[in-house]
């Protein structure tokens, strides 16, 4: 799972018709409420972005292969209690949850936090569930090349930016 900054605009309006025109959650300024939900999904983008950067140059440093990124961010990412993958879904929903306990803009909380986790990730699964498209889709387009190779690595992130691109991805 893969936060775009294009999505964020998309999941905030999600979240506004989801919880508030439900009733599940009132505001008192709809626009204050929008813009705090932004600044969440922005800090967690920034934050994978920091992570990734620096378990790159740990890469480096050690002189290991880039196939190796996904677990060296992964550990870096369990040591600061940070939901990366399937993860990101838990970590991004409860920052919210909090969000809405403590914002002067959420005047009344309706709905139980279970009730708001489900929606909350059953919002951001559909939003960011493009990277798994997105994996599928430059594989397709890299059949004739073998996996786990420098060749295909370069390929695979080559084949990668134009399908985002294509697709308005960043």
């Amino acid at each position: 799972m893969r936060l775009y900054s294009s999505k964020i605009s998309t999941i905030v309006e999600a979240v506004n018709k989801t919880l508030v025109d439900a009733g599940d959650l009132e505001v008192s300024d709809r626009e204050e409420f929008k813009r705090d939900v932004e600044s969440i999904l922005k800090e967690y983008r920034r934050k994978d972005r920091e992570l990734t950067d620096r378990a790159k140059d740990e890469l480096e440093r050690k002189k290991l292969a880039y196939s190796e990124l996904f677990k060296v961010k992964r550990s870096m990412a369990d040591e600061q209690d940070f939901g990366i993958g399937e993860e990101a879904l838990n970590w991004i929903a409860n920052q919210l949850l909090e969000l809405f306990m403590q914002s002067k803009f959420v005047s009344e909380i309706y709905a139980d936090d279970s009730v708001i986790r489900k929606k909350l990730k059953e919002i951001l699964r559909r939003h960011m569930q493009a990277d798994e498209d997105l994996d599928r889709e430059v594989r397709r387009h890299l059949k004739h090349l073998t996996e786990n190779t420098s060749t295909f690595e370069i390929e695979y992130q080559k084949q990668l930016e134009l399908i985002k691109r294509k697709h308005g991805l960043d």
